[in-house]
């Protein structure tokens, strides 16, 4: 279903560059916050498991925040848009910090998984409100390019969580991991509560309560029956009968009020677009292989290895420095060709390969080659996460364009829950019963996995635990390289629809696709403004120039323009307005005036008729470029997105551009 909304085409608030500055400042620290936590306390789990016990329960450390994320993601954009992104926003960081408190002083594992599913329903906010926040503070022609900033945080914060989290729990511990967010989550809300002010504006909002509520009772039941059954209840027992048939009632419950919705997290409508399906079903996958990875080759590198939490995080660095190589590779790619068909298919392969190698690790395995193959893994990854976005978007009609976005990024997140959770169960089971199978009698072993304990155990019984660990370890990557295959498979069934436009995936902010949740509008004027921000300003004015036959330089052009749109104006002012020397702006203005397309009135300055009908052409010629790139959705039949490009064209760009070192300048 469409969902409208008129704050894409609304203008920011006025906000000082200072004041903005502070403010993307404190919003990147927020982001920071909330996509390490995903990943931070993977190699934190050998020692909190030691202190706490649990080992079957090890994986709800990580899974519980992933899935409160993922269900409270659809939920936190609506509620911005109703009660206003400052006020949800602080709330957000305020639940977010008091369970990174809870986190730190946890006695329990209970406590410590029920706290970090607290953390994730602040967490989840954070990612998705920072993101729609830029939209209250910049012009729409930057939001894009804030955006890339901030997907640049999430993909690396993300994926170097390992490396910090075994950092603090070396050097100090790893409540530590949790405490370091209160310092800093107080600095954000301190901030933000200063120098950050939201439109008054409000939309009325449908919110999918019911949706979000039984999707959480589906996976809830799901990872419940997966973690538990076979362990701690038996698969024939009532408690497994129980959680089944609380899944089987979410699921048909989630489909009802989809169905229902006004405005429904996942439209039913979607799943019958066969390349969205096969988008969505990658990408969980993706998910799995991606989060199971990062939490359980830290088990392997501590325990087995025996390197120190912040080596084995560093260790994990090299699927970060894959994954960034072939995204942006293929982004670029992609955008020569105008095919992306190829690279989900080369993708699941590789990704399938690297799952396979990781599987071959065993006890004498050296922790290089274990680098060695996470890079593999990171090279597949890469070559998918941000294609399949793309892919989805360029396959669905505009009012399905912001909740299929959203719905790629969320079922990703889906798997990176549902895998960390099933994968925590096949590993606990397999080295609980290899301990039993293996162990001589009367041998006495560590409560848990404490890397210093499994140390110094007696060399022979040491030996035997190493070797089972590695066993019950195997399985997991066997199991996720064969669900990788499964994907690999399924990306031969995307048809390739042509690309009309470019990719959007050359940098690192544009390689990883963020959980959000946005309007269609919002989602369009996003796409428009990357793919026009790919070029300089200086670039974009020239093209221009050359478009109407201009006699004129780039820097003529813009402030020909803010003239134009601004009213009359002194050079004072300007100067203010756009932080450019009055000198510059002199020798600027003067050419114009010769030129006759501005005049002096006293001190303020004025656009003739002439330099009027030049500004209009310009428009015009704008308007017409950003209606062939969001051709692809159809803009002019929708009135909303037709008024949305007809005001980028009128903004032009608000920075006076500055000539290259090559360009030659008038």
């Amino acid at each position: 279903m469409s969902k409208q909304g008129t704050t894409a085409g609304t203008p920011p608030s006025e906000v000082q560059p200072q004041s903005v500055q502070l403010i993307f400042a404190a919003l990147m620290l927020v982001m920071l916050l909330a996509s390490l936590d995903q990943t931070i306390v993977s190699t934190a789990l050998p020692t909190i498991v030691g202190e706490l016990g649990g080992l079957a329960h090890l994986s709800w450390i990580v899974t519980a925040y992933l899935l409160a994320t993922t269900i409270v993601t659809p939920l936190y954009g609506k509620l911005g848009d109703l009660f206003g992104r400052k006020i949800v926003l602080q709330s957000a960081i305020g639940l977010f910090l008091v369970g990174s408190a809870l986190c730190g002083m946890s006695r329990s594992m209970l406590e410590l998984i029920l706290f970090r599913a607290l953390q994730g329903l602040g967490g989840g906010g954070l990612m998705v409100t920072t993101i729609a926040a830029v939209g209250d503070i910049v012009t729409p022609r930057e939001r894009g390019r804030y955006q890339g900033l901030f997907g640049a945080v999430f993909g690396v914060s993300t994926v170097i969580g390992p490396l910090i989290g075994g950092y603090f729990v070396e050097h100090l511990s790893w409540r530590w991991i949790f405490y370091v967010n209160i310092p800093l989550g107080l600095l954000c809300v301190a901030v933000i509560g200063w120098t950050f002010r939201a439109p008054a504006t409000r939309r009325r909002q449908s919110i999918d309560f019911a949706g979000a509520g039984l999707l959480a009772v589906l996976l809830s039941a799901v990872m419940l029956l997966t973690t538990l059954g076979g362990q701690a209840i038996g698969w024939t027992s009532l408690w497994s009968g129980l959680l089944a048939a609380l899944a089987l009632i979410g699921l048909a419950g989630f489909i009802l009020a989809e169905h229902r919705a006004a405005e429904p997290i996942l439209p039913l409508s979607l799943f019958h677009n066969r390349i969205f399906v096969v988008s969505c079903t990658v990408g969980f996958i993706v998910g799995l292989a991606m989060f199971g990875s990062v939490t359980y080759m830290p088990l392997y590198l501590q325990v087995v290895k025996g390197v120190k939490p912040a080596t084995a995080g560093l260790q994990l660095t090299p699927m970060m420095a894959g994954l960034l190589v072939t995204s942006v590779a293929t982004g670029r790619i992609i955008s020569r060709i105008g095919r992306y068909r190829m690279f989900p298919i080369i993708g699941t392969a590789i990704m399938t390969v690297g799952l396979l190698l990781l599987s071959t690790l065993n006890v004498t395995s050296s922790p290089l080659m274990a680098s060695a193959y996470m890079l593999v893994l990171g090279l597949g990854l890469g070559m998918v996460m941000q294609v399949l976005v793309l892919v989805v978007q360029n396959a669905v009609d505009y009012r399905d364009l912001g909740v299929a976005t959203s719905g790629t990024t969320l079922f990703r997140s889906i798997g990176g829950s549902v895998g960390v959770a099933a994968f925590g169960a096949l590993f606990a089971a397999n080295l609980t019963n290899g301990l039993a199978g293996h162990l001589p009698p009367g041998a006495q072993l560590p409560a848990a996995t404490d890397p210093g304990a499994i140390a110094a155990l007696p060399p022979a019984l040491k030996a035997v635990y190493l070797d089972v660990f590695t066993a019950a370890l195997h399985p997991v990557f066997v199991t996720a390289a064969a669900i990788a295959a499964i994907a690999f498979a399924l990306t031969w069934l995307l048809q390739e629809v042509p690309l009309r436009g470019p990719a959007r995936a050359e940098s690192v902010g544009e390689s990883f696709a963020m959980p959000h949740d946005a309007t269609s509008l919002e989602e369009l004027q996003t796409i428009v403004t990357r793919l026009e921000a790919r070029e300089t300003h200086w670039e974009f004015y020239q093209r221009v120039a050359q478009s109407l036959d201009l006699s004129l330089a780039p820097d003529q052009i813009w402030v020909l323009v803010q003239i134009c749109r601004l009213g009359p104006l002194s050079l004072s002012e300007m100067s203010a307005r756009f932080r450019v020397a009055e000198t510059r702006l002199d020798a600027i203005v003067a050419q114009l005036v010769a030129g006759r397309l501005i005049a002096r009135n006293e001190e303020r300055l004025i656009a003739t008729e002439r330099g009027k009908a030049l500004f209009d052409r310009m428009v015009e010629a704008h308007r017409t470029l950003l209606h062939r790139l969001a051709a692809r959705w159809s803009p002019e039949q929708h009135l909303e997105a037709k008024a949305m490009l007809d005001g980028l064209a009128q903004s032009l760009i608000a920075e006076l551009p500055i000539a290259p070192a090559s360009a030659p300048t008038r």
